[in-house]
């Protein structure tokens, strides 16, 4: 095998001959001519073997023969024995320089024929031909990198490649990027460095198969653009070997819009309307519409769109649910309601959520009276009343008295505020009192309206009966 050769031109042969001191005796060797070549490869990592050589042996003589390859300082690199060997020589493994072909034929005692010692050194009776050129051009060369191939699932969840490595022992160019292709050579990306290359998120490419590859080149390359084909490039340049990325695409449940929605729970049907799915990048064999409460439980299936602005959330009496929708595969197990997502089995993905609030304000149970006082013209307040807030909801809160007819005669803040009130300064009568729980936005809350008036998301408790008697 040759080893690497140093550069350069060597224009003269080694052509030696060795006598014996008694002339009588002259051993007289002679290599011959050999033809061919010369020959000029590119080191680019493809074999590069000499063909059509041939030895003209008229007049050879010499008892040994062997043909020798040198490099340009005659360094011997290697002895084939003929020239089929010689014509198995990879040349491109040598890497660049300058080499010769000899043939040699010589005589029993040659001391020095062997590889690495040089043809100067050669002690004995010998004869070289003329030497064939083989001049090995170095071009550009991105050498090899190694690391994958890589898989990954288009998941929305970030995709990295690591562990990339560049074996530039034999790289030349003198300008290197990175690049990123599709399968059909369709330039990406050309990230400059290898730690750009491992901070690309190939997730965002969506679906299909790309390279990764290492290039070199020399000024002028022409067409070395994003989108741009490999195959339009013009100049000097080298690829390296690509390494495989395959983008999966998963199953995907597309985006949702609408809402979110705010109802009351008051008897009255509440649907949703102007729910809008976005599924330009949906996949997945089946599909449903589910919706959850929020801790996950499945509380319904509606198959379509339609049959989700169809459920009257209202019945689901007070809570917060969430609408969502789901693309899956074949086999999914757990899809029944009353279970909960997070035990779903399977090939699936979730649609960002719609929340559906559902408000049922309670006003809770009050204790306390009946009372019953005179109107006599010394003050009369109520004690002891309490609230059970046990079961109490609702944003906003406050105490309510009215009359028989349900006219609010005051709104006193707590219960503090309702026993400091002078029931005799009404008059003759019957007033109630109340306690009130409802959510922002409650419309006729003041004094002097009635409560059949009150527009909004709201809950009275139970009354408690104020009696007013005339002085007997």
């Amino acid at each position: 095998m040759l080893k690497k050769l140093i550069i350069g031109v060597l224009a003269v042969g080694f052509i030696a001959v060795s006598c014996s001191d008694d002339d009588d005796n002259t051993i007289v060797v002679n290599a011959g001519t050999i033809s061919g070549g010369p020959f000029s490869f590119d080191v680019d990592g493809e074999p590069d073997l000499v063909t059509g050589i041939s030895l003209d042996d008229t007049n050879v003589s010499g008892s040994n023969s062997t043909w020798v390859i040198t490099d340009d300082a005659g360094t011997i690199l290697g002895l084939p024995p003929n020239i089929t060997a010689v014509e198995g020589v990879n040349f491109d493994d040598a890497g660049t320089g300058t080499c010769f072909i000899w043939y040699l034929r010589y005589e029993d005692g040659l001391d020095g024929l062997e590889a690495m010692s040089n043809t100067s050194d050669l002690n004995g009776t010998f004869d070289f031909s003329n030497s064939i050129e083989v001049v090995r051009n170095q071009v550009t060369n991105a050498g090899r990198i190694s690391g994958g191939p890589f898989e990954f699932n288009v998941d929305g969840e970030a995709d990295m490649v690591s562990g990339i490595e560049l074996d530039d022992s034999n790289v030349f160019g003198a300008n290197g990027t990175w690049v990123i292709t599709d399968d059909m050579g369709t330039i990406l990306g050309l990230p400059p460095t290898l730690a750009d290359v491992e901070g690309v998120n190939f997730d965002g490419a969506g679906a299909g198969v790309c390279f990764i590859w290492y290039l070199r080149y020399e000024d002028g390359l022409q067409g070395l653009a994003a989108m741009n084909n490999t195959s339009d490039l013009n100049g000097t340049f080298d690829f390296s070997n690509s390494i495989e990325v395959v983008r999966n695409q998963v199953t995907n449940a597309g985006t949702l819009s609408g809402g979110p929605y705010t109802f009351c729970v008051d008897g009255t049907p509440d649907m949703v309307s102007g729910i809008m799915l976005d599924d330009t990048n949906a996949f997945g064999a089946n599909s449903t519409w589910v919706i959850t409460d929020d801790m996950g439980n499945i509380l319904g299936l509606p198959p379509t769109l339609a049959d989700v602005e169809n459920v009257n959330f209202d019945d689901a009496g007070g809570g917060t649910c969430f609408i969502w929708y789901l693309r899956y595969e074949d086999g999914l197990q757990g899809l029944a309601a009353m279970n909960n997502t997070s035990d779903l089995v399977g090939t699936f993905d979730f649609s960002n959520s719609v929340e559906v609030v559902r408000n049922k304000p309670d006003g809770g149970t009050i204790t306390g009276g009946p009372f019953t006082i005179t109107v006599d013209g010394t003050p009369d307040m109520v004690s002891g009343i309490a609230l059970d807030n046990t079961n109490v909801s609702g944003k906003n809160g406050t105490w309510v008295i009215t009359d028989d007819t349900g006219v609010i005669l005051g709104l006193p803040s707590t219960i503090a505020d309702v026993e400091n009130v002078d029931f005799n300064a009404a008059g003759v009568g019957t007033c109630f009192i109340w306690y009130l729980r409802y959510e922002d936005g409650l419309q006729g809350l003041t004094a002097m309206s009635n409560t059949s008036g009150l527009d909004g998301c709201y809950d009275f408790s139970n009354s408690i009966e104020v009696t007013r008697n005339p002085v007997p």
